[in-house]
């Protein structure tokens, strides 16, 4: 399974080179959902995230399977892929968007560049378009994705119960990590 979506996701970028296109099968991604009134941290991180980033274009896509996110605790990872994200039904989160004036980005040189990324989020059966800031930087030829944003729970039709409703924020703080490597056909 894992295989067809990294091959899908290489597809679905676009007829490149593969010199100019870049990908992990092993980013980062992280959430926190904690308030000032939850019990104990209401985080995840994953580090099965695939992405891949076409240079010229500035085209970039990340997935990530749902119940790759890990938890501290059992029995809320048991919550958030049951009751929460319903990764039965919707089992992966996508991203599909595109690095603004990407034909700035120097990729032989050594930098930290910042960027901004427009595209859509698909979540829970739901798009929603959405703009973050983030950093490309090269480092020795090597490319690493960061961006950190606000996601809000109802853009995708995740309702928190009542009973719980003080304890889940309905802003979650995402962080993005990726290191990438070129595509080699």
């Amino acid at each position: 399974m894992k295989k067809l979506l990294v091959f899908l996701l290489i597809l679905s970028t676009g007829s490149v080179t593969a010199q100019e296109r870049h990908f992990t099968k092993s980013g980062k991604i992280s959430f926190d959902a904690t308030t000032s009134t939850s019990p104990e941290k209401i985080a995840a991180t994953t580090n099965t995230a695939i992405c891949v980033l076409e240079k010229g274009s500035g085209k970039s896509q990340f997935s990530v399977v749902l119940k790759s996110f890990e938890f501290a605790n059992a029995l809320m990872q048991e919550h958030f892929n049951e009751n929460y994200v319903e990764s039965h039904k919707f089992p992966k989160a996508e991203f599909r968007g595109q690095i603004l004036q990407a034909e700035k980005i120097n990729y032989q040189q050594n930098a930290i560049n910042k960027v901004t990324v427009k595209g859509t989020m698909l979540l829970h059966g739901a798009q929603k378009e959405i703009e973050s800031n983030g950093t490309i930087t090269i480092q020795n030829g090597k490319i690493i994705l960061s961006s950190t944003f606000v996601l809000l729970l109802k853009d995708f039709g995740i309702k928190i119960p009542g009973i719980v409703s003080d304890k889940v924020a309905e802003q979650v703080k995402i962080t993005l990590e990726a290191s990438l490597d070129p595509l080699n056909k």
